[in-house]
Order: structure tokens, then sequence, then C-alpha cells
């Protein structure tokens, strides 16, 4: 049976490539054999159902324990009925048990019991009837809300002492978050800000994302069915634009092998992975695009808009800057900092935040092009300069980001004008003060940097030259753009400062200075 490469749902070893499911937790089953109970949260698609459905069915077939993973999913949509809940939720462990475990492993038949008992009486229940301790993972347990998920919470919490003859003897809970973070206001941004609720958690653990040794292996499974090799170069790159988020790393094969290169004798290079992280990006797959519906909330937006900017974060609580890296988003760079999470949603991002901008955009001519269809830098910064005059001020106030509004609209611009035809690449990081554009349109390669002038600052050009000075010689490039942004209290009337300079570096590069 041919296998496939997997972005959606739990792996499973007869159709889809695919590593050690339990190879990227810690020792689970030390602390299970502790009898105790712990967290284990990750970002979104990363692995932790297909381990832990791997680990429940490793532990069974072993004959020491009754071990199963199921969810709270289905309770959801009934936060405020905790009896619908209750219902919904049980009802589904038992179809899960009849899935995974043998009958006489099995919990008990259904049974009346009153409202706000009803997970700790069947744990209890299904604890003293199973022959082997009980250990149960439950997975989703963040897509609760309110009341009903602190009435699990103390459920488990009051079945503990009673472990392992009365209750299961490990518990693990399975999430995006770490307990403190768990919403208890419905829609909201409340949080528990506490683990009390489950303060009998041993530990709270995570899921790494693959390595570069892992991401090679997983591919050279597709090479040993079919032939069809990976360079070490593409390899490489795929490692290096995912950093090993495993959804990413499979996505970008999946559509290698199945859309872009479907001829297995061709060997697949970096240029198709270039190409098929452009691809998606552009579409923008439901992976992606949860990650860019985060970038509404005010917790996120407080880190990723300084980010994006080049500033320094300021006082951002410490809970806020663990979630972001709980979602997958940041991650700690090994240098020091907060950084984004890999090179493709340091893409995705600031693409997101200019669909707005894009949508606002005017019909423009595409005057920057020559009648070869090449670019044409100077006609493009004529353009540019036209369309800043006219609307650039006007559609500020569409960008969500009020302190990058102005990189956002002079980036929906770009991307008007690479439509179709080139790539826009972006470099950012806090504490630089300055967000790094490179065009590629053809044959001709732009680098831009962008600043902002603030109230009560210098003029940034002096840096602003020097920093520029830099990217273009790793672009191997002589020309470039510095645009400042005077976004300064008493700053002049826009006609009055746009304006362009020319300057040259001390490495002899060539600088266009727009003033906007």
């Amino acid at each position: 049976m041919p296998r496939w490469f997997n972005t959606a749902g739990p792996c499973s070893a007869d159709i889809h490539y695919m590593l050690s499911a339990t190879s990227r937790l810690p020792d689970l089953e030390r602390l299970i054999a502790q009898r105790n109970y712990f967290v284990i949260h990750a970002p979104r698609q990363i692995g932790k159902t297909t381990a832990m459905l791997a680990l429940a069915k490793q532990l069974t077939l072993g004959g020491q324990y009754t071990a199963i993973m199921v969810s709270v999913e289905l309770g959801s949509p009934f936060d405020r009925d905790p009896q619908l809940a209750e219902e919904a939720i049980l009802s589904s462990w038992r179809s899960a048990a009849r899935v995974y475990l043998q009958p006489e492993l099995h919990p008990p038949a259904k049974q009346e019991i009153a409202v706000g008992q009803g997970i700790e009486e069947t744990l209890r229940q299904w604890a003293q009837t199973s022959p082997r301790p009980l250990v149960v993972f439950i997975d989703e347990i963040d897509s609760l809300k309110n009341e009903m998920l602190l009435s699990v919470l103390r459920q488990l919490r009051n079945g503990y002492p009673s472990r392992p003859g009365a209750f299961p003897q490990s518990v693990g809970l399975i999430g995006l978050r770490d307990v403190r973070d768990y919403k208890v206001a419905a829609g909201g941004s409340d949080r528990l800000n506490t683990s009390s609720p489950f303060n009998i958690k041993v530990r709270s653990l995570t899921m790494r994302n693959f390595n570069a040794a892992e991401v090679a292996e997983l591919y050279n499974q597709h090479t040993e069915d079919t032939g069809q090799i990976f360079t070490p170069e593409a390899v490489a790159l795929a490692f290096e634009l995912t950093q090993g988020q495993p959804w990413l790393v499979n996505a970008l094969a999946k559509e290698i092998v199945e859309e872009l290169v479907t001829d297995e004798s061709t060997a697949i290079t970096a240029e198709h992975i270039f190409e098929a992280k452009e691809i998606l990006i552009k579409r923008q797959d439901t992976h992606l695009d949860s990650l860019a519906e985060r970038l509404t909330e005010n917790r996120v937006k407080a880190i990723i808009e300084p980010i994006l900017a080049g500033l320094e974060l300021g006082n951002i609580p410490n809970d806020d800057i663990q979630f972001v890296i709980d979602l997958g988003l940041c991650k700690m760079d090994p240098q020091g900092g907060l950084t984004i999470a890999n090179p493709i949603y340091r893409e995705v991002l600031p693409r997101v935040l200019t669909v707005t901008p894009m949508a606002s955009l005017p019909q423009i001519a595409p005057s920057w092009l020559t009648a070869e269809g090449k670019l044409d830098t100077d006609a493009l910064l004529d353009a540019f300069l036209a369309f800043w005059l006219q609307h650039g001020e006007p559609l500020l106030k569409s960008a969500s980001y009020p302190e990058i509004a102005p990189h956002l609209v002079l980036m929906a611009f770009l991307h008007r004008v690479i439509n179709g035809g080139g790539t826009l690449e972006r470099e950012y990081a806090i504490g630089r003060d300055r967000m790094d554009l490179c065009l590629r349109y053809g044959e001709v390669t732009l680098g831009i940097e962008l600043k902002v002038w603030r109230t009560r600052k210098v003029d940034p050009l002096t840096k602003g030259l020097e920093q520029l000075d830099e990217y273009l010689a790793r672009l191997r490039q002589d020309f470039g753009w510095l645009v400042i942004f005077d976004r300064r209290d008493n700053a002049l009337e826009l006609e009055e400062r746009l304006k362009t300079e020319i300057h040259t570096t001390r490495s002899g590069r060539k600088i266009t200075v727009i003033r906007a």
C-alpha cells in the first residue's frame, strides 16, 4: 500500500510516513509508574494526539495497564450546561473504549450519576472494575471553558487520593496550553493564572519539533518507498524554513511529491522546496490560518507588533510570553530574545496583516515594468512616491497594527508590484528597530530597509545607512532603498517631507533614501 505525507489528523503507520510517535516525548512511563498526574502542552499539529494514541496502545498491549486516549472536545459546546457536557464527554469516552480496548477493559455501563460528578464517578468505577491499573490521557482539555472546565479539573483532583485502586493511576491532560492559561470566560481572555484546580499535577511537559536528522529520516522513507530522492540541499532547506515544525515539514513534501514533482524519477531540489513554501504561504492552509487568527488577540498583538517593528517588548507578563511560545508562534532564540518560530511563520504573519491594506489599495497601473516585462526600479520609485503622496496616509488607518502601519501599507504596495511575477522576503527581530525587505523580480533584486523616525529620537539616517549596507552585502547588491517614515508629533505635512536623497555608503553602495 502506498504511503503519504500527512497534514490532517493523527498519523497512521499503514498509510503515512511517520517517525516514532513517542520519541519526542519525555519519559512518561516513569511518571505513570510513579502514579503521577501531568500536563502535556504543545502547539497544534505537532504530533501530540498521534504520540499519545501510540503510547496508550503500547501500554495496553504490554499487559500492565488499561491505557486509553479520550477527548473532552464534544463537551465544549455545552460549557454552560454541565449535564449535557458530561453526557457528551462520557458518551465519547465509551465509544473510544469500544474502538481501542478489548471488552474486559471497557468502563462500566452507563449509570445515573449526579450532575457535576459524572467524570469522577465514571473514572472511579472504571478503575475499580478494570483488571489492570487505569491510565487516561484526556485530549483537547483546553477546549473546555468556564464552570465545565473547572468542574472537570476539580473532579480529577477530588478522585486523585484514591488512586490507583479506585481512580486512574495516572492522568495526562493534553492540550495547546498549560493549566494556568486555560480560559475561564467564554470567548474572553480571562485565564486561571493558577494551577490550583489541578495542583495535583507533577509536571507540565511539552513536545519538541523534529530535529534535522528526523526531517531527513522522514523524507528518506519516501525515497525508500518510491526511489525519488530529496537532495541534501533540499532536506537542509526544508529544516531551515520549518525549524522542524512537523506540519510544515510534511506540508512542504506533500505539495512537492503530489503536485510539483509527480515524476518519481526526478530528484527534489532546494528550488522545489522554495516553490512549495511560496504556495503554502499564499494558499494559507488551515494550520497557517489558525495561527493568523491569533494575531487579533491583544496579548499576542502586544508581542508580535514590537517584534515586527524591531522594538523591545516592554513590560510584557511572563505568562503572555509563554503563551505565544505554547502557540508555536514564537521561540526563545539561543542567542537571546524572543523571535518568530521559523522563517515560514516569519513570512506568514506580515502577509496576513497586509490583507486589509491590500484590499484597500486603489487600482495601480504597472508603470514599473518595461515593454519587455522587466522591473525598472527608477520607474518603481516614481510610482511609489506618487502612490504614497495620494494614498499613503489614508491607508494607514486600514492597518490593524498602528506601530507598523507604514510598513504594512508599503508591503501591500510591493505585493501589488510582484503579483504573479516575483517574491517579497522579510527580515525583522526584537531590538533591531528596522525591517528589511528583499524584492525579487526576474533578474532584479532590490534590498529595502524600513526605519521609523519617532518623537524625541534622532534622525535614523546614519544608522539606517550602516544597517542597509550590511544587508545589501549579504544580498550581494550594490544599490538599495532606505525608507524613513517620519512619525514624529511635529513632522511636516507629507507634501513637504516626501522626497528622495542619494547617499553612498562607506562600502561604495548607492542608496536611495526615501523620506516619507
